[in-house]
């Protein structure tokens, strides 16, 4: 019996450390699951300002900063001056040779395997299955104004992705200048034509 009472004396503080444990973990599960608001971030609760929001960080409350005094624009002033409305029908700068063939080497890189070499909407993806897009030649898209072209570019619509990362403004421009010349290409009037090349259709002659 003495031996008994022993063994329980020495085995009542091995009982308490248990109990003083599991208690210390109940406790800190409690404080991790508390302050989970705060530890997890996502794409829904962001630490961010968004444009123009107030800020308690800057002396003046704003969360725009100005430019630091003395630096200078990179490229960008450029590329804002190429910038249009949807609805504007201006081309901001001159159409040549050079323009056309740059837009015509663009296009059949980026443009081609879904609008077609002809910009018919029979680009390879329409081959193997995927939705056709639309002909450049049906009368909506021949009055769109060239604005339009370049948002869509830009931005992109409908199934199709934006561009902007990889096509530079002026090639944009370019691009949709070698469109009109498609759709020219199939629309243009005998009396636009140059003399020459009316003279050998008036004679049944290629046009080559």
């Amino acid at each position: 019996m003495a031996r008994w009472r022993v063994a329980m004396r020495s085995a009542a503080p091995l009982r308490l450390s248990k109990q003083a444990l599991r208690l210390t973990c109940v406790a800190a599960t409690l404080f991790i699951i508390a302050g989970c608001d705060h530890l997890h971030q996502d794409m829904g609760n962001q630490p961010k300002n968004k444009p123009l929001s107030p800020s308690d960080f800057f002396a003046d409350g704003r969360s725009v900063r100005t430019p630091v005094e003395n630096t200078v624009s990179r490229s960008s002033l450029d590329n804002d001056q190429l910038m249009v409305t949807k609805e504007s029908t201006m081309f901001p700068m001159p159409i040549n040779e050079a323009l056309l063939e740059r837009g015509q080497e663009r296009y059949r890189i980026f443009c081609s395997p879904c609008h077609g070499i002809q910009g018919d909407g029979n680009g390879m993806i329409v081959l193997r299955g995927m939705k056709r897009p639309p002909t450049y030649h049906q009368d909506r898209l021949r009055q769109a104004p060239n604005g339009y072209f370049y948002d869509v570019i830009t931005n992109g619509f409908g199934q199709m992705y934006n561009y902007a990362a990889q096509v530079p403004p002026r090639d944009r421009w370019a691009i949709v200048a070698y469109v009109r010349a498609l759709q020219l290409s199939r629309n243009a009037r005998v009396s636009d034509l140059p003399a020459e090349v009316r003279e050998k259709l008036n004679s049944g002659g290629t046009t080559k």
